[in-house]
């Protein structure tokens, strides 16, 4: 029997990172190119996890306008110290500048201003502080030899000056890509985990310790530690694990992978999403215990508007230019953006039904991948337009008259249980007469087996002319065709 086959944060939640504080437990994923970014989620249990808040949530923090696809905030570490919560992490739009450190009295937010550790030039850092209060930061960097490996360096977190100079610690076990390292101290032990095989179907965790921070490190007997490479496993590519202990003395890691499917090479179209496993030490060493825990209950939703916008709507590189809430419901001015606002897609089966208004404006609902990868229903006054944008080609693929301003259209996401891709998107609009479709699509064309990068599928809208405004949106489990409501 297979285990660990549902993700404890469904859809695109890669690179998970973990601190506890008590009894609670907060945990941040990467979020590339998107704003507000760096997710927050609380949770109890471990298993069942509600977003708090962002960690980068006023474009004055950090620039995410410059870069394209799968730029933006990479691999991270949060960690809880001396009365403070502290995140690191990597904007690779300003790769030059190093890591970037943001504190919070609140993991709920507001974060600070980051500062910069000029010194540490890579992705993926960590931080981790000694008896004496050092801290350490440890991150993917590039070796004097010149090639890739896990680098550490002695920093004040505060400021961000270098306390030494940056040093290799480990170059892992051989295999490529060598990052996501994360030190911890237990016991008479420091253990460094890493993730290393690269971020595909060759991902793994491994492990290595020593008697102080700085190393020698010796790699662990079982490596790698986790990993569902070249198995029939339904989850792949897991990996960028982070460990925690709970108040009872337990330990647990989070981890990410995907859920691929569909016929060869088969695809992965929520991105890398976040997996929970239990750990246990055994002569020094830790073991991943993999079996199947309680499912969170899956994320349905439904949004007026009335009362802001939730935690959960993003928008592709940078900030929320031109979209306000409020009794109107969502308003999206395309004279200040044209950008869509979306949420991350969390189900393989899912239904998102959208009432839009055009009556100053048009504006569509489409399931995103990137800007060079969509489906969508276009509306504008008097019609709907079935639409995909796969890299260069952009087609039409049906349309409908649609005379009433107040429109109800739909997306509907079914598992293809053929050869062929992984699911089939409808495009539909809701009319009293009935469902109207205008196109079923092949899912794969949106997955990052084509579109590549490291995100995954999300759904929402985007104004494309004028005034647009969206007075609901929901979204559900499942691909029931909904009612014109």
């Amino acid at each position: 029997m297979h285990v660990n086959t549902e993700p404890v944060l469904p859809g695109f939640h890669s690179d998970p990172t973990l601190c506890r504080s008590g009894g609670d437990f907060f945990l941040v994923c990467s979020s590339f190119e998107y704003f507000p970014g760096a997710p927050v989620h609380h949770s109890a249990d471990l298993r069942n996890w509600t977003q708090t808040g962002n960690v980068v949530d006023r474009s004055s923090q950090t620039d995410l306008t410059t870069g394209g696809p799968s730029s933006g905030i990479f691999g991270s570490t949060v960690r809880y110290h001396d009365g403070r919560f502290w995140f690191a992490t990597t904007n690779v739009n300003r790769f030059t500048a190093g890591q970037l450190i943001f504190t919070a009295e609140d993991p709920a937010g507001p974060w600070s201003d980051p500062v910069e550790v000029p010194a540490a030039i890579g992705i993926d850092p960590d931080l981790a502080w000694d008896e004496a209060n050092t801290c350490y930061l440890t991150w993917c960097g590039t070796h004097p030899d010149g090639s890739g490996g896990i680098m550490q360096l002695c920093i004040d977190p505060s400021t961000g000056e270098s306390l030494d100079s940056p040093r290799p610690l480990w170059s892992g076990t051989g295999m490529r890509n060598p990052e996501g390292p994360h030190l911890y101290h237990v016991g008479d032990w420091w253990y460094l985990i890493i993730a290393e095989g690269g971020t595909d179907r060759g991902h793994s965790v491994c492990v290595a310790r020593a008697r102080g921070p700085r190393g020698p490190y010796e790699p662990g007997p079982l490596n790698p530690i986790l990993t569902h490479r070249s198995t029939d496993h339904p989850v792949q590519g897991v990996g960028h694990a982070d460990l925690i202990d709970t108040p009872e003395g337990q330990w647990f890691a989070v981890f990410h992978g995907t859920r691929p499917r569909g016929g060869f090479p088969e695809f992965h179209v929520l991105g890398r999403e976040t997996f929970l496993a239990p750990v246990e030490w055994h002569d020094g060493w830790p073991v991943f215990v993999e079996r199947d825990l309680p499912a969170p209950v899956p994320a349905a939703f439904s949004d007026g508007f009335r009362a802001g916008l939730p935690h959960r709507w993003v928008s592709p590189s940078g900030a929320l230019a031109g979209v306000t809430s409020g009794p109107a419901g969502l308003l999206l001015d395309a004279g200040e953006s044209t950008r869509p606002v979306v949420t991350r897609v969390t189900d393989r089966e899912w239904t998102a039904t959208a009432t839009l208004d055009v009556s100053k404006g048009s504006g569509r609902i489409l399931v995103y991948l990137d800007d060079r990868h969509w489906y969508a229903v276009d509306v504008t006054a008097g019609r709907a337009r079935g639409v995909a944008h796969i890299g260069a080609l952009e087609q039409v693929l049906g349309e409908v008259a649609a005379p009433d301003p107040q429109t109800v259209v739909q997306l509907r996401a079914i598992p293809n249980l053929g050869p062929g891709g992984p699911d089939e998107i409808h495009l539909e609009v809701i009319t009293p007469e009935g469902v109207h479709s205008l196109a079923t699509l092949d899912g794969r064309y949106l997955s990052t087996e084509v579109a590549g990068g490291f995100t995954g599928r999300m759904v929402g809208v985007q104004g494309t002319a004028g005034v647009f405004a969206v007075t609901r949106f929901a979204y559900n489990v499942g691909s029931s065709v909904s009612e014109r409501r």
